[in-house]
């Protein structure tokens, strides 16, 4: 398993047709045109009523070719902010902006990693997302539901279609309970199945994930790290969601455990059809998994593109800078210096145009610190933020 970040890997079956057909997509939509498309819909429903009318021709060959581009997305995120009200020595104090404007689609069946240092608000773009923080501005629409306000009642069973990995295996599981009871706890809340049901669901979840029905009776504390965690992925699994948050699942483990656990994440991918937000750290845990890679700093995307475009054709400075950080496994390679002095701005104060511009090396004073850049597509799926690039 390769983590090498500089080139492009081999991409998994389980996303790689789904970002062949986007790319094609994006292309026929540049080609073609929103006009035109619209013109030869409306020509062919207009000669249905002709008896040699060619219309229905002329809609089956527009679904087949165009199809794609009414897919529906799975998630969909518009204007998402998050503040937070800080406690000052004499009462209210300023506003943390841990996420603060942030848009973006995940469709079904594909993978997009979320990176960025840490304290950025990737974690808490992943609460609100769940719906287990209530956005300051902003929506969220999951299966074209509106998340947002969504009553309790509505929300708990929504919840069915979407799970979480947490970071830490073992203080995500119940140290009390059996791994029978933490696998069945998801039926009992939920309502799902008698007793002999859930009990061989569980026995299911626990082969999907590569563990024995041994394993039914004994408690997390007798656990590796890496048969935590795929205790965790059991339980995240057993509702059979469609999308699941993956935050920082890897970052705890070893570097053979994280192989294992990216494997097993995608192989659930290829036998589910699931989607994956996929948070981390790690560039070359994030090149490795995700079919697009999207850059979070101070709780703003600066950069988002498909991973081949990421690793060739990157744009923002703050990408490149990421890239640049990660350590050669190579003894005999020079010593390189960090691209990127001091530390990120407080999300208390976040520096006046755009965020970046106290530590890009090419910002150009006064623009970039009085107007913020504009997040705009420069190529087909590839976004960034960035005056000059």
């Amino acid at each position: 398993m390769s983590f090498d970040v500089g080139r492009e890997s081999e991409a998994h079956p389980a996303f790689s047709s789904r970002r062949e057909e986007k790319r094609t997509v994006s292309l026929f939509r540049q080609w073609v045109g929103p006009d035109l498309i619209m013109l030869l819909l409306m020509a062919g429903c207009a000669s249905l009523s002709r008896p040699t009318g060619y219309g229905l021709p002329v809609i089956m060959v527009f679904l087949l070719t165009t199809g794609n581009l009414f897919m529906p997305e799975l998630l969909k995120a518009q204007d998402l902010s998050c503040y937070f009200r800080l406690k000052g020595p004499w009462g209210r104090g300023p506003l943390l902006k841990a996420v603060d404007g942030v848009s973006f689609e995940l469709f079904p069946g594909e993978t997009l990693g979320l990176v960025g240092e840490s304290g950025c608000g990737k974690s808490t773009l992943a609460r609100l997302v769940l719906g287990l923080l209530a956005p300051t501005g902003g929506r969220v629409w999951f299966g074209g539901a509106d998340l947002t306000g969504m009553p309790r009642r509505a929300l708990k069973a929504m919840r069915r279609q979407f799970q979480v990995i947490f970071q830490d295996p073992y203080s995500s599981l119940n140290p009390r309970m059996t791994v029978r009871q933490i696998l069945e706890e998801p039926f009992i809340i939920h309502g799902l199945g008698s007793r002999t049901e859930r009990r061989a669901w569980v026995a299911e979840l626990l082969a999907e994930v590569g563990l024995e029905p041994e394993h039914l009776e004994r408690y997390p504390h007798e656990f590796s790290g890496g048969q935590r965690q795929r205790l965790g992925i059991a339980r995240a699994l057993a509702l059979r969601p469609r999308l699941m948050v993956a935050d920082e699942p890897v970052s705890a483990l070893d570097v053979s455990i994280q192989a294992q656990i990216l494997n097993l994440l995608a192989q659930l991918q290829e036998r589910h059809g699931l989607t994956y937000l996929f948070i981390s750290h790690d560039l070359s845990v994030i090149s490795q998994i995700s079919s697009r890679v999207a850059v979070m700093y101070l709780g703003r995307l600066l950069e988002m593109a498909p991973r081949e475009t990421f690793a060739r054709a990157r744009l923002h400075p703050y990408t490149e800078a990421l890239l640049a950080a990660v350590p050669l496994p190579d003894p005999q390679q020079p010593f390189r210096p960090p691209a990127l002095k001091g530390e990120p701005p407080s999300p208390v104060h976040v520096p006046s145009g755009c965020p970046f511009h106290p530590r890009c090396p090419e910002a150009q004073l006064p623009r970039c610190r009085d107007e913020a850049p504009a997040y705009r597509e420069t190529a087909p799926e590839h976004w960034v933020s960035c005056h000059f690039r």
